[in-house]
């Protein structure tokens, strides 16, 4: 960690406790700030408050006190997930005080370089990816972010030595005025998360917080295919490097049906890749391309494709049972998501899909509705979805009571060669906490098959 001074006797509000804001309150009273840290949920038996009193750290819980910001704070430092439409948040914008998410530190103290990765979907798959390529390679990474460990306590641990490998949200890059990667690959955009941001176009400004301070001496990995995105790097400064999946291209990391290509020359041939999908590949390419450009030889590289099948949740291949094969991609909390996955199979296909219902359509997955032979439906979308699903010319449609059931149903339903695939959809929050959960109960319903 470098040592700095900036935040030294300053007084800082840390909004939200959770994971994050407890990480940044001990940094941010390691380095020798005032801290106050406010969060809506009730007291309870939180350890962690018990640990932040003791070191003389003021913790108000309950709820947003009116006139908290007349404390005179210098820095608010908010949990991602707390909307700027929140009252302290609008009170701390109007009085002019900067307000951080913790992503922002981890720019200013962190003596490791940064590779930052952001996209509307493959950010999990194309940070463990490159990960992996950075370890083998010998090159001391360190994963951070949504991910894994929150990324101001990675930073405050890593030297020189290491590489910090950042998985950035829209909520996390929307908070950082300095933030400065190494390395910034976009993996691709889609309209998401405008319950947050309110428009697509503030959707993709905080998004592109990603690259806004990169100078010549950074890269900038963007997804050549989408001209959204290609907008964007025409705007940085970073030197760009674009990747494609429209076969062989001149400049950057592109790929046809039989190579990978790194500028025009090929790199690996696409027979070793073992992850599934089109949209495996648009990760495998922005992830190859940093790991590169990071100084991994190709060894390294090669060793992770022939032998990465997934990421827990994200189309992770879970067992093969009497010929059937079974995929966990409970991770696709939407339409898009779930859309990849399908595009990803060509053999016949039992979907298990519901859960929260937003209100939105499923009509985006109809073109990808032609392998399906059966669908297991369920949640508060469960008759949605089946009107859906007959309307696409499926025979096959059972409602499952949750993901245990669906598993138990959909196995009759299938033959050898077939493919059972969990791939939601939709949120998981009507019936279980996260995806993880919903995902793991999928897991176990599958292995407890005989």
């Amino acid at each position: 960690m470098k040592n700095v001074n900036q935040f030294k006797g300053k007084h800082i509000l840390v909004l939200g406790l959770a994971k994050s804001g407890f990480a940044a309150t001990n940094l941010l009273h390691t380095l020798g700030a005032k801290i106050t840290v406010n969060d809506a949920s009730p007291e309870g038996d939180n350890n962690d408050i018990a640990e932040l009193r003791s070191k003389g750290i003021e913790v108000i819980c309950g709820g947003h006190p009116s006139d908290i910001m007349e404390k005179g704070f210098e820095l608010v430092v908010k949990n991602p997930g707390i909307p700027y439409t929140n009252p302290v948040v609008v009170e701390a914008l109007r009085k002019k005080v900067p307000v951080w998410t913790e992503i922002e530190l981890t720019s200013c103290l962190s003596e490791a370089p940064i590779i930052a990765i952001t996209g509307s979907n493959g950010k999990t798959t194309t940070t463990t990816l490159l990960y992996h390529m950075l370890n083998i390679g010998g090159k001391q990474p360190l994963i951070a972010g949504n991910i894994g460990t929150v990324s101001c306590s990675v930073a405050e641990r890593a030297s020189e030595e290491n590489i910090i490998v950042l998985e950035a949200s829209s909520f996390q890059l929307m908070g950082t005025e300095t933030f400065r990667p190494k390395i910034a690959i976009w993996t691709n955009i889609y309209d998401a998360h405008l319950d947050y941001h309110g428009t697509p176009e503030a959707y993709r400004s905080a998004k592109a917080n990603i690259t806004k301070n990169q100078t010549q001496d950074d890269y900038f990995i963007y997804n050549d295919d989408q001209s959204d995105l290609r907008e964007f790097a025409a705007q940085t400064s970073a030197m760009t490097i674009p990747f494609s999946l429209q076969g062989r291209k001149e400049t950057g990391i592109s790929a046809d049906d039989e190579w990978i290509y790194w500028n025009g020359e090929p790199f690996a041939k696409r027979s070793i890749i073992k992850l599934p999908g089109q949209h495996n590949l648009e990760n495998i390419l922005s992830a190859t391309a940093a790991a590169i450009l990071m100084g991994c030889d190709k060894a390294a590289i090669e060793d992770v494709l022939s032998s990465f099948t997934g990421v827990r949740h994200r189309m992770q291949f879970v067992k093969e049972l009497q010929g059937r094969m079974f995929y966990n991609d409970s991770k696709a909390t939407n339409t898009l998501a779930t859309k990849s996955a399908l595009a990803a199979f060509t053999k016949p296909t039992i979907l298990i899909a519901g859960g929260l219902d937003r209100g939105h359509s499923f009509e985006e997955l109809r073109p990808f509705m032609t392998n399906i032979k059966a669908v297991v439906a369920l949640g508060e979308t469960a008759e949605k979805l089946s009107e859906f699903a007959a309307s696409c010319g499926i025979v096959d449609i059972i409602q499952a009571k949750d993901v245990k059931d669906a598993v138990q149903q959909a196995y009759p339903l299938s033959v050898e060669g077939d493919i059972i695939l969990l791939s939601p959809a939709c949120a998981s929050w009507d019936q279980y906490s996260s995806f993880e959960v919903r995902g793991d109960q999928f897991i176990e319903a599958v292995m407890e098959l005989k």
